[in-house]
């Protein structure tokens, strides 16, 4: 069976969340970068195997998957003993949910191609870009803090990590860079503390990756 291949982007954090998935399953890949600084997400070969021209995308199993949490979902069935998703429908609901505010909600707003757009399609200044980012990360952590605390334990849900803290370290990651204030968040720091103890969180970090040239 051939190794499966992550096309990849070193400080994505879409990318991020499935290296973290993808070390907590014990699976062994190949990582591809595509620089996304040199638009290589946009070349012709990468637009012919992937139409969507965004990374992180996965070839396992014969499959060529793409969106960060569709593929954790498929390696949480193909790899089920280190669930990263619960079972049970309601536990199930509350931790996709989380994973969902994080990755939907927060993160859009905030990726490369829409700060882009902003300060050059848009003619914003990089002050306005940041403000920008930092807004959009400070409306939303609240409500997941709020909802994490109910259930959490060491982590985002009881005292194991799932979706949702996958999700969460590399928002916390970006939040960092921009400077935003993350005193308010408690749970999300213990929970982020605890993940980052854990070998496959420390593997993923971006600074652990081969930045392209």
């Amino acid at each position: 069976m051939s190794r499966p291949i992550l096309y990849e982007y070193w400080r994505s954090s879409a990318a991020f969340r499935v290296r973290i998935a993808l070390h907590l399953k014990g699976v062994d890949y190949e990582s591809r970068q595509i620089d996304l600084r040199e638009g290589a997400q946009n070349s012709a070969g990468y637009r012919a195997i992937n139409p969507f021209g965004l990374v992180p995308m996965l070839e396992i199993d014969g499959h060529r998957l793409t969106q960060s949490l569709a593929i954790i979902n498929y390696l949480d069935l193909r790899y089920p003993s280190r669930p990263l998703i619960p079972a049970v429908a309601a536990e199930r609901a509350h931790v996709v949910s989380m994973s969902l505010s994080i990755a939907c909600d927060i993160h859009p707003l905030n990726n490369m191609r829409v700060l882009k757009y902003l300060k050059n399609e848009l003619g914003h200044s990089q002050e306005e870009v940041d403000s920008w980012y930092r807004h959009w990360i400070s409306e939303g952590l609240p409500a997941v803090e709020v909802q994490a605390r109910a259930l959490s334990g060491a982590f985002m849900f009881g005292d194991g990590p799932t979706v949702a803290d996958i999700c969460l370290v590399p928002q916390l990651y970006n939040a960092r860079r921009f400077d935003v204030r993350l005193d308010d968040y408690p749970t999300l720091l213990r929970a982020e503390e605890n993940a980052n103890k854990l070998d496959a969180f420390a593997a993923a970090h971006p600074d652990r990756q081969e930045v392209p040239a």
